[in-house]
């Protein structure tokens, strides 16, 4: 209407002078036309082609991940649930608990995980990214999309692992655990506060000195010094801890721009999250397969002279599988196919790896580790190596379990399979049976995704993974997660016939009946070493808590 306004403005300061009627019409038709070109429509906006700016276009942004800071207290828990859904992608958060840690932190329900403490999971199996987020101890950060980003991310063929690294911004590096082992000249280490940022420091290594030899550079900033965080202490204090190290001190370090990163992001900097190449005592994950007598080692429950129990490796036979696996005398054995073995008894360790088939992964550590990674506050299984072999040169990170492109368990028909079927029988404890139960796309039935340590489904031999066959004698292998919950949930005793994944698969293909198997009873002295076509046992040692050495056999 502009336009037409200054016509008429200018048409009527003309007719002060004579005009023509011809002229008149003319510049009468001109502005009805102006008028035209011009009419703005609400609904349709200016229908003048001309007037249409494609700068004005909205782009299409990419779904922005948020990050999720959670910290427990001493004896509190996260408070949610990490699940795997049947036609959903992803690790979904479920569950969160009023108030609770994660709903504190901004999780939400049906949050998908990207990000666990700066690792990529989305493409990591379920269970290690549980085990992940376990062995974090108190201190956890998520980067998570929320389940309409997800699904829109997903649709138009996003790369995830980009998205999250595009959210550190350029430049970012992570942080660096650092081991320093002293040397005749000292720690090599030089930390001065910040001028003008409380709580900051610098750190500046002496040239060939054994700190830049542990990876410690110029203009580094120090995070983190022997299990305390360096920002909690006054500078004073932290020269006093340089100064009293006797023969190592451990650091975590990281250069200025990529801390900027995690300032920004608004993120604590946590040894979680750190590169640790030269850190000692790394736990070693160990592949053995059975052979004609067994695995070849004794495993006996001891106590350490701070009091803890611990299981323990012993007498190694020259050329058995545990040799050749790179099992090795007097180391402590952690984990049983990547379970925690800490609130384990004896017997449940060796059902365990009895129950694993013709095959077993065991993680084992020096008994130093034990003390070394409780000083500092972590846990030993954050710096886990993979053995590939029984040559040390060919020790490497442990590799995350990346889902493949088309799942595959189902064995070949020429492969040995020996099915581990069980009844197990549980009571209601005080927090409920003790296990979670999953279900996975284009896998069969429900099966055990989580047991826990001391529950009442840890003391009936259940085991992560266990495919449920029956409830209560009922048939679950066709009926959804949530029917089968329901059927859990009916009393407070609870009958579960299951199956590990591998065996049920075999069955199923060859038409067999799913019955339970007749194990010998384990002996609370010594197993019997175990036949080929007999399920896989060891030599054990003694039960008692307070077993120190072999003759208490």
């Amino acid at each position: 209407m502009a336009g037409y306004k200054t016509f008429l403005d200018d048409t009527q300061l003309s007719l002060s002078r004579p005009i023509s009627l011809i002229t008149l019409v003319a510049l009468l038709r001109d502005s009805m036309e102006l008028t035209e070109r011009f009419t703005f429509n609400p609904k349709e906006g200016i229908d003048n082609p001309a007037m249409v700016n494609a700068d004005d276009t909205e782009p299409v942004s990419k779904p922005s991940p948020r990050v999720c800071v959670l910290r427990r207290e001493e004896r509190e828990t996260f408070g949610f649930r990490l699940c795997e859904e049947v036609e959903q992608q992803g690790h979904i958060i479920r569950q969160l608990d009023s108030l609770g840690v994660a709903e504190r932190s901004g999780l939400k329900d049906g949050d998908r995980l990207l990000e666990v403490n700066e690792m990529f999971v989305d493409n990591v199996e379920h269970t290690e990214v549980a085990r992940r987020i376990q062995v974090s101890g108190s201190h956890l950060c998520f980067l998570v999309l929320d389940k309409k980003a997800y699904e829109r991310a997903v649709s138009e063929g996003h790369d995830l692992k980009e998205l999250a690294e595009a959210s550190r911004g350029d430049g970012w590096k992570p942080p660096r655990l650092c081991y320093i082992m002293r040397d005749a000249p000292g720690l090599g280490l030089n930390i001065q506060p910040v001028e003008g940022e409380k709580g900051k420091f610098t750190v500046s290594p002496v040239k060939g000195g054994a700190a830049e030899k542990a990876g410690v550079k110029k203009g580094d900033r120090l995070i983190w010094i022997d299990g305390a965080m360096a920002s909690e202490l006054p500078h004073s204090a932290i020269s006093k801890l340089v100064k009293k190290c006797k023969n190592h001190m451990t650091v975590l370090v990281i250069d200025s721009d990529s801390e900027k990163s995690y300032a920004r992001r608004k993120m604590p900097i946590l040894p979680a999250m750190a590169e640790a190449e030269n850190m000692p005592y790394r736990p070693r994950r160990l592949h053995l397969a059975i052979g004609s007598k067994g695995y070849g080692f004794l495993l006996r429950q001891e106590k350490t002279a701070a009091g803890r129990t611990v299981h323990m490796v012993r007498e190694v036979d020259k050329g058995s599988p545990a040799e050749r696996g790179s099992i090795k005398e007097g180391e402590m054995l952690l984990e049983v196919n990547g379970e925690s073995t800490e609130s384990l008894s004896h017997s449940q360790v060796v059902s365990k790896i009895r129950a694993s088939g013709q095959q077993v992964t065991l993680t084992t550590m020096p008994p130093q580790g034990q003390d070394f990674y409780t000083k500092l506050g972590l846990s030993p299984l954050l710096f886990c190596v993979d053995v590939t072999s029984g040559s040390p040169e060919e020790l490497k990170e442990t590799p995350v379990m990346v889902k493949p492109a088309v799942p595959s368990t189902e064995p070949q028909e020429d492969e040995q399979i020996n099915p581990n079927v069980r009844r197990c029988i549980l009571e209601r404890g005080s927090a409920g049976f003790g296990f979670n139960l999953g279900c996975v796309q284009q896998k069969p039935g429900t099966f055990i995704s989580q047991v826990a340590a001391g529950g009442p489904g840890q003391s009936s031999g259940l085991l992560q993974g266990d495919v449920v066959v029956e409830v209560n004698g009922q048939n679950v292998e066709k009926e959804s997660m949530e029917d089968v919950i329901l059927h859990v949930k009916r009393g407070d005793a609870l009958s579960l016939l299951v199956v590990d994944q591998k065996g049920y698969d075999w069955l199923k293909k060859n038409g067999k009946p799913i019955t339970v198997n007749k194990l010998a009873p384990i002996s609370e002295v010594e197993e019997n070493v175990s036949s080929p076509a007999e399920p896989p046992t060891l030599k054990t040692g003694d039960l008692s808590d307070d077993s120190t050495s072999e003759d208490e056999n």
